[in-house]
This record gives C-alpha cells, structure tokens and sequence, in this order.
C-alpha cells in the first residue's frame, strides 16, 4: 500500500556536522544522515571551513536521508534549516562563496575590546550585547581592517544555516533569530539599524545584508538544481530557519515563556524563554524569534567540545575504540567522586570571561585514573553551565526545572550531574535531534501543518526521561564549584601572560 503520509525535513548545520533528519508530523523519526566536515586553522585563534564542502556535506546528507527513508520527494511538506550562530559567511558579488568564519574562532579578540570600550555601552542599548570575538559584526570589522581586499570583495554576510537555505533556493536571506542573536538587529523591534553598524564602523555594510524574515516564513523553493543534487522536489518550500540553539530548545520541547532550555553541546547554552527580553548588561545575549516570543541566553564555547576533543586526540587514535563516547561514559562510571578530585577548565576555545583562557586539568596525583581525568572534565564544562545560570540568575531570570539538550544529554552520567550540581530537575528529550526537529517544526508552522509553535511542539516533541537531584551531592558540587571559580581567579594572569607570548 502506498505511503500517503506527509514530512518534514529537517537540517542541522553545526560547526564541523551537517544532519539531515526526515520527521513525521508526530516528530517521530523516519531517517537521518550525518557528515562530519573539515575545519582548519590557517592562523592561530583563525578557524575557518571550506563552504564548497559545506555544501556537498549538505546534498550528501540529503540525498542519504531520503534514500534511507524511501519515501517520494513530493510527500515531504517543508524544509528547515538550523544552524550554528554567529561566525561570518560571505559571498562575494556574484553570490560564489568566499569565506566562513565558525563561532569558534577568536581572531577579533582584540577588536571586539577596543569595540567594548569604545562603543559598548550604546551597542548593547540597541542590540542588547556587546562585541565578543566570534560576533558577526565584530568579525566582518576585523576583516574590513585586515583584510580588506576581502571586505571588497563581499556581496552577501550569512549565517551558516543561511549558506545551506541560499544553494537550495537561490535566495540570499537571513531570520530574525540568528540576526539577533548575532547581534546585528536592533532589539526587541528585530530590525537592521543603521547606527547599529556605524558603531561598528560598518556603516557602508547595509547592501550587504540578506533579507530579513522570521524563522517560519517561506524564504523560497528548491531551485531545479537543487532538486537535481539533493533529491528533493523542485518547488519544495523552505522556511527562513533558526539560530541552533531556538531550534533545540523548540526540538526538546520548550516554547512557553519561563520555561528553560540548557544544551550540552559545541556551546554552553543556557537560555530561557520570554515575552520579552531582558535588558541587562551582565546577560550575554537575547534572541527574538517571532513577536513576543524572545530567548535569554549565557553561553560561551565551553560545553561538550572539550569532550570531543579529549576523544578526538586521546581515545581515537588509532581508532582504538568502536565507541569512543560510550568508552568515556564507562571510565567515569568507576570512579566515585571525591573531594580531591582533579579539576578542569573547559576553556579550549578561550571563555566568555576572556579568549586567552585556557584548559587545563589541574590536582593530579599518582592514583587518578583516566577515569578521573574523564570526571574532571565533565565537572568542569557543568560548572561553567552552572557560572552561566548564576548569571542569569542576577539578572532575574530563574527556573525550578530545565530541559538538557545536545551531545551532553546522551551521556547516561552528564544528566544526573546537572540535576544534582544545580539542585533542580533535569528532562531529556525524547529526540536526539532536537536542533532538526526545531527546524522541521519551524517548517509545519510556515506552511500552515500547524496552527502555532505551541501546537506544533505538543504535536512533534516529548519527554523521555526525567533525572532529579540527589541532596547529597548539591553539597559536594557546591564545595568543588567555589575551589573551581577560585583556581581559574588565581590562572588570570598566567592566561595572560601566555596570550602575550603567543603574539
């Protein structure tokens, strides 16, 4: 009997993985591919990808995904695409690509200082944040005073998801929640301002930015080309998209306002749902996706990349291990945690406190295993999650129970961790796909499957387990918490004194 059902695709384009993920409209899963591309570092702080394999990743993905799920491309209602934020994306002016900057690079330290102190006061009033290293605005000035053969080069500044939505469609656009989230819009009215990129000293910068719609609208059609390298029908709509961290709250199912939303994945993120947003210079950032729908967020580069490292570098040489993460869950299960356990700083990537951070383990001793490295490690990225939340704590944003998204909340230890570190209960979704199914979710909504976002996340996300918070162990975390802020206080100088050598 012929299969008459209707789809939703989903993409998520990350930092280094691209996922196609094909959903019913229960959010059920139906097939899903992933590759992982190359990123390099041409110059130290410099990461950068090739966008050309960016987008044979994504018609690879696509392709395998639809063949996996044997289904007719015509049955599949709405594309969506997710992607990491921030980073810089540029095509030149005949809409070829030309460069792509990930969010974890940290060239435009510098700039995005003298920015702060120059301007920083009047860009977070109308942004609601301030330069950082890897922000797009700060990124696109670097390259104006850098590289300025580039910046004349430029036609088009994207996002990354908005490179993947411009090779299907033809159509260079960009949405409300990646533009603000990078801090490009003028907020909460999510509008490009003109004194918002003189500040940045972009103020010849406007023809170069995309489209601006939100994230459910229809932003175009899979091209004929498309079509032909992908697989997916000629005409198929695609909506505007989402910042990665609105689609994997949206794709573990919170929507309501107050409800929290924490992701244990390349980034720290820790946000929380809002009519409107917050106005606070401590919080990092807010995101606006639809009117009166608002995302408060703490976040920095220190969450389950430094796990990925740490296997990438320790435990797959060699390919040593079939399952390198199930082979890290298992070392920590054997060690009981203990006051003079090693500690951690997740600061690969530098921190939100500083980009000349650094990680370390530090108190070892002859008896540590790997395991306890394995241990501190974890400990340390759930107490930077922890620093984030007392953030936006001060600024009077709160919760009494949290959904755990990302790579993290696969982990059959990181949840528990959570739940007794910050002394409140911990769901994990039922999807593993959370930053896909957001963005297929985005996509019933645009063309109508759904009635509104609250319709369409009761419809297509549930919970599958819940972890709550064993007494005993708030006490140790806080103990361990307060020594971990007190080593990386007392390691600022040494960071600095090593940023300086690396000049």
């Amino acid at each position: 009997m012929a299969d008459d059902r209707t789809y939703l695709l989903g993409l998520d384009a990350g930092n280094t993985v691209i996922k196609a993920v094909l959903f019913d409209l229960a959010g059920r899963q139906v097939a899903m591919s992933a590759l992982d591309g190359q990123s390099f570092s041409p110059a130290p702080g410099h990461v950068e990808r090739d966008l050309g394999e960016l987008w044979r990743n994504a018609q690879t993905v696509i392709r395998e995904c639809l063949d996996k799920a044997g289904v007719e491309p015509s049955q599949i209602a709405a594309v969506g695409c997710a992607g990491h934020g921030n980073g810089l994306y540029l095509l030149d002016k005949d809409h070829e690509p030309l460069l792509g900057i990930q969010s974890l690079d940290t060239r435009a330290a510098d700039h995005a200082g003298k920015l702060r102190e120059a301007h920083g006061d009047r860009l977070h009033a109308l942004s609601l944040q301030e330069p950082w290293p890897s922000q797009t605005p700060t990124l696109l000035a670097w390259i104006k005073d850098n590289r300025p053969d580039l910046y004349a080069r430029t036609g088009t500044v994207l996002l990354c998801k908005d490179f993947i939505t411009f090779k299907l469609t033809g159509e260079r656009v960009s949405e409300i929640s990646d533009m603000s989230g990078c801090g490009l819009l003028r907020l909460p009215d999510n509008l490009y301002d003109r004194e918002l990129l003189e500040l940045y000293g972009l103020g010849e910068a406007e023809p170069m930015l995309p489209h601006l719609v939100e994230p459910a609208d229809v932003a175009g059609h899979v091209t004929a080309e498309a079509a032909a390298v992908t697989g997916l029908k000629e005409g198929t709509p695609v909506v505007g998209g989402y910042f990665d961290v609105i689609a994997s709250a949206l794709g573990s199912g919170v929507v309501h306002p107050g409800e929290a939303s924490i992701i244990a994945g390349t980034w720290s993120i820790n946000q929380v749902f809002s009519k409107a947003p917050i106005v606070d210079k401590a919080m990092f950032m807010a995101s606006g996706f639809a009117p009166g729908r608002f995302v408060n967020i703490e976040s920095s580069a220190t969450s389950a990349a430094n796990l990925e490292w740490y296997v990438r570098e320790l435990v797959e040489r060699g390919k040593h291990h079939d399952d390198p993460f199930g082979y890290c869950n298992a070392r920590i299960a054997e060690v009981t945690p203990a006051a003079d356990d090693p500690f951690f700083h997740p600061f690969l990537y530098g921190s939100r406190l500083g980009a000349d951070f650094r990680a370390g383990f530090y108190g070892l001793a002859g008896w540590h295993s790997e395991g306890h490295l394995l241990r501190a490690l974890f400990e340390g990225v759930l107490f930077e999650h922890r620093r984030h939340i007392e953030v936006l704590g001060r600024t009077g944003v709160t919760f009494d129970r949290a959904v755990l998204s990302g790579g993290g909340s696969r982990s059959p230890v990181w949840p528990q961790m959570f739940a007794d570190c910050l002394g409140v209960p911990i769901t994990v979704a039922e999807a593993r796909e959370t930053g896909a199914l957001g963005a297929a979710i985005g996509g019933g909504v645009g063309v109508g499957l759904f009635a509104d976002y609250e319709t369409a996340v009761a419809a297509m996300t549930r919970a599958q387990k819940e972890y709550l918070p064993v007494t005993t162990m708030k006490s140790h975390y806080d103990r361990r918490y307060r020594t971990y802020c007190k080593l990386a206080d007392a390691l600022r100088s040494f960071w600095a004194d090593m940023h300086v050598m690396d000049e």
